[in-house]
């Protein structure tokens, strides 16, 4: 599902209910992420709930950054799941440039999580952008946390 289409379906929801358990359907639906991945440098900082994002660089150039996500919390997977369809497979410039605050607004969630999950996806997108950064300044996503 692109992102217009889960925006789409998001605002074909009738109510919060039915749009809290597609958020959980999307994060059931994200492949298991290994036991090896799941590290202290791996995990996000300012997330309530344990998050760990694990990011990888093509050679291609420009160089795609691909990320893998999980969480122990079924909601906050969910999330992890609309942040790997905003960012993975992109470029370091296309994820600097993604209005990530328009999309979490054009899918009701700013007025809908609660302050910690919200922190929690803030804290997610700068983990993202400042790896993305520091692939476009030419160091390494490990070097950006």
């Amino acid at each position: 599902m692109d992102l217009q289409r889960l925006i789409d379906t998001f605002n074909f929801l009738d109510n919060w209910e039915d749009r809290y358990r597609l958020l959980i359907d999307m994060g059931r639906e994200l492949p298991a992420l290994p036991d090896e991945a799941r590290v202290e440098a791996n995990r996000v900082d300012g997330c309530t709930s344990n998050v760990w994002l694990e990011t990888t660089v093509s050679d291609e150039t420009p160089p795609r950054m691909h990320f893998t996500a999980d969480s122990d919390a079924f909601i906050v997977k969910g999330l992890v799941a609309i942040l790997l369809k905003a960012y993975s497979g992109k470029t370091p410039q296309e994820i600097l440039d993604t209005d990530i605050e328009s999309l979490f607004d054009d899918l009701g969630l700013s007025q809908q999580l609660t302050a910690n999950r919200r922190d929690g996806f803030v804290a997610m997108v700068k983990q993202v952008r400042n790896r993305a950064q520091a692939i476009q300044s030419g160091g390494t996503a490990a070097t950006a946390d």
